[in-house]
């Protein structure tokens, strides 16, 4: 591998172009790391037809192995006990294990001559990016002779103390007895076998065995594709009612009521307009909210905007207003901060780590009463003087076009692939704070 791209099987059981979340990070990153490396991707069958589109070659950039067999039945079970789409996301991660240990013998099968063979440099599994999801290939990659690593792997992040309404209506019944996945089969084999581990935030690192600490590297998981959010600065006219954004799935710990309990006070004063760009379960409550408080002509619902047309939506405001107490990630941030708009996002998990003191602000976690009492703290700040906004923005945007493209982040896996391989040391990429 010296002096050469590596020769990478990079998994990415999650991998769709047309799809958002952890779906577009496994198509994203892949296609950053095709830039510095020889990759061939491994994904999920469900992908296949979206890739293509794309114009890679089935057999030679890609293949598409078809778990749907053990995939199918554990989904009923999940739609039964998560009882509506987009709640219960812990109980969904569990029960997509089992799929995924199967998935994963069919990539043996497929490749486990070759990977003996050594015609890869790494294995290198991304997607899932649970933690909880242990591998089967770690052992088999190790006994082999060539490194495996995971990563940048993300979540854990616990319940903060205060909601216990929000977890209940999040149907989350499995995240009290969490730790219960470090007694899964192959948990500790992953760990004790993986050349490197990737961690995606400073939380999930913590949690990680003082044993394994060794193997960790620091690279946060979220990067934007500079085609979609890096085109242009953001257009919102200057002066007053600030324009306040919100983007996400309406569920109760994204933290929408509470920015607009908030916001309230100015957006009857016209100070302040809010747009929230989504939709899901809390839709209802929210509109009645909006109209108990009085604050339809302040307060805007756009539903959900394509992820290619969200750019043009995000840019016509000053501040992303996101107060979501359990995010693990927080692309939305990062894209939003891109476009030049002042963050508000809570100090806890990974919006904290993207948004610097410079760049917007990070609110302590506390109560709900506790949080809206803070947001609005921000938001009076601004509305006072609104000209921190275009400076604290410009800086936003160049933190993320330095620390947050997806570039970057394939430019800090490739030093993770050659300390694996022997070709230098640890790496250790650390985050700026104030920039």
């Amino acid at each position: 591998m010296a002096g050469s791209r590596p020769r990478v099987l990079l998994i990415a059981e999650l991998c769709n172009p047309d799809w958002v979340s952890v779906p577009l990070e496994g198509w994203s990153l892949a296609r950053a790391l095709a830039e510095v490396a020889d990759v061939h991707l491994v994904t999920q069958v469900r992908n296949r037809e979206n890739i293509l589109k794309q114009g890679l070659v089935e057999g030679k950039d890609f293949t598409a192995l078809d778990s749907t067999p053990v995939e199918r039945p554990l989904e009923k079970v999940g739609e039964v006990l998560r009882g509506r789409a987009g709640v219960g996301w812990t109980t969904a991660t569990a029960l997509s294990v089992l799929p995924y240990y199967y998935f994963e013998e069919l990539l043996w099968r497929r490749f486990g001559d070759r990977i003996r063979a050594k015609e890869f440099d790494v294995v290198h599994r991304y997607t899932p990016i649970s933690p909880t999801t242990p591998s089967t290939l770690a052992a088999r990659c190790a006994e082999a002779g060539v490194p495996f690593v995971m990563g940048p792997m993300n979540g854990g992040l616990p319940w903060p103390k205060g909601f216990g309404d929000a977890r209940v209506r999040e149907r989350e019944w499995l995240s009290y007895i969490r730790d219960v996945y470090k007694l899964m089969p192959f948990y500790k084999s992953t760990r004790k076998h993986a050349a490197a581990l990737m961690m995606g935030s400073r939380a999930t690192r913590s949690q990680l065995a003082a044993e394994y600490q060794d193997k960790t590297v620091y690279i946060p998981e979220n990067a934007i594709d500079v085609r979609r959010f890096g085109a242009s600065k953001a257009e919102a006219p200057t002066g007053l009612p600030l324009r306040v954004a919100f983007v996400g799935r309406f569920v109760p710990y994204k933290g929408m009521a509470m920015l607009i309990d908030a916001a309230a006070p100015l957006v009857r004063e016209g100070k302040v307009v809010v747009e929230l760009i989504g939709d899901g379960a809390e839709m209802q409550n929210l509109r009645a909210q909006v109209a108990k408080g009085g604050l339809e002509n302040g307060v805007t619902f756009a539903g959900w905007v394509k992820h290619q047309e969200l750019q043009g939506r995000l840019a016509k405001n000053h501040i992303f207003g996101f107060p979501s107490v359990r995010e693990f990630g927080g692309a939305v941030v990062a894209e939003a901060m891109a476009l030049g708009l002042v963050p508000i996002v809570m100090d806890y998990g990974g919006p904290g780590e993207i948004v610097s003191p410079s760049t917007g602000f990070a609110i302590p976690m506390g109560t709900p009463d506790e949080i809206v009492q803070r947001v609005r703290g921000v938001l009076e700040k601004l509305v006072a003087d609104p000209s921190v906004i275009g400076p604290m923005g410009a800086r936003a945007r160049a933190r993320i076009q330095k620390h947050f493209t997806w570039r970057a982040k394939a430019e800090q896996v490739l030093e993770v692939y050659r300390w694996v391989s022997g070709e230098r040391g640890q790496p250790d990429f650390g985050m700026p704070l104030a920039d």
